[in-house]
């Protein structure tokens, strides 16, 4: 009995040691990874800058009334293309009762002297006719007559201003709100039985409709204090709408802000241009905006794919890995130049023909290689 157990554990040791046996020797007989190459090109590069913004109108105004009171009527609709002088909406009075009854007694008041005056050079003229008195006399009197007569009608005036919002309600009163330049109606922030307020040195008056210009937009928008420094007026630009992605529209930049504003941690500078319309597109005031931006170019240089490129995590200098003769690859530190996200400038560490490393994440020889590299320098 000892004897058959003795064999059945012997039996079942060289079997548990020929299991252990084979999964060394398949752990070790493991082929090497087999990555993919890439060899440097020849191409173009070209970096931009990105402004982001709006669309907007060139000359935009907006329309206030000279004179409180309450909209009466609104004669136009929001898009609506207006000319210059057109009626855009009226304004109806609703006088002040004291001013009102102060404009009757100044109105009593003047009638009173008119009246005194007149019967002083009727009877002055009747007197220097006869030669009683002298004509210096009598050119006083006429001079206050006239007067009289001028300050009664101002008074009159002044009572209608109040009453009516203007002398005679033709094309030029108060209470008519007339267009100043030729566009187009975008908003009409009031409607018909609004109370609206006059524009004055106190106050800015609140805003009938505002008319725009839509034949002459302009990009406005902001640059990173980065790329501000690499533009200049004039310089051509094009324009990417958000709502019409499948066209760019050229620009000429106009306007770079001499100081910039933080937004957000980040330094950002406005930046205004000058976009060309074709008439065939329809666009409207605000739609948002890109501007790109081209800030340098360089033709025929030796490029790598960017995401080639990997970067010590201690001194964070990029590297490649280039395959050599004994078909291992082979870290090689590199200089890089310009960049435009997909492809980037070497200067320096590749040269043309070599088979660059496509990987997916840096080896244990690697992570060695990077902290020695780390320690000496």
């Amino acid at each position: 009995m000892n004897k058959t157990v003795k064999i059945i554990l012997a039996i079942v040791v060289v079997v548990l040691l020929a299991i252990v046996l084979k999964y060394f020797k398949d752990a070790n007989s493991k082929d090497v990874v087999d990555y993919k190459v890439e060899e440097p090109f020849y191409t173009s590069i070209n970096t931009k800058a990105v402004a982001t913004g709006k669309l907007n109108p060139e000359e935009e105004i907006e329309l206030k009334p000279q004179i409180s009171g309450i909209v009466n009527k609104i004669l136009v609709e929001e898009g609506d293309v207006v000319k210059k002088g057109d009626l855009i909406a009226t304004i109806r009075v609703v006088p002040n009762e004291q001013n009102l009854v102060g404009a009757k007694s100044r109105i009593a008041s003047s009638k009173l002297s008119y009246d005194n005056a007149k019967t002083l050079y009727d009877r002055n003229k009747s007197l220097f006719e006869k030669g009683v008195i002298s004509q210096q006399d009598f050119e006083n009197s006429e001079l206050s007559f006239n007067q009289a007569r001028e300050s009664l009608a101002q008074s009159k005036n002044d009572y209608q201003i109040i009453k009516r919002g203007s002398i005679s309600g033709g094309s030029s009163a108060n209470t008519n709100i007339i267009a100043q330049i030729p566009g187009t109606i975008l908003e009409i922030p009031v409607r018909e039985g609004d109370q609206v307020i006059q524009s004055n040195n106190f106050n800015a008056g609140t805003t009938i409709a505002t008319i725009a210009d839509m034949s002459l937009m302009i990009f406005e928008g902001k640059l990173d204090e980065a790329e501000v420094g690499k533009v200049e007026e004039g310089k051509d630009i094009k324009v990417v709408l958000g709502a019409i992605n499948d066209k760019e529209f050229p620009a000429k930049l106009t306007f770079v802000a001499p100081k910039g504003v933080e937004e957000n941690g980040a330094v950002q500078f406005t930046i205004k241009a000058n976009v060309t319309i074709d008439s065939t597109t329809h666009v409207r005031a605000g739609y948002s905006a890109n501007a790109e931006i081209d800030i340098e170019n360089k033709d025929s240089v030796l490029v790598i794919k960017e995401g080639l490129l990997q970067y010590n995590r201690i001194t964070e200098k990029p590297f490649v890995e280039i395959l050599k003769k004994d078909n291992k690859f082979k870290k090689k530190n590199v200089k890089l130049g310009l960049s435009d996200g997909i492809n980037v400038e070497i200067i320096d560490g590749v040269e043309e023909g070599d088979k660059i490393k496509v990987w997916n994440k840096a080896s244990k020889d690697n992570e060695e290689e990077e902290a020695k590299d780390g320690k000496s320098n």
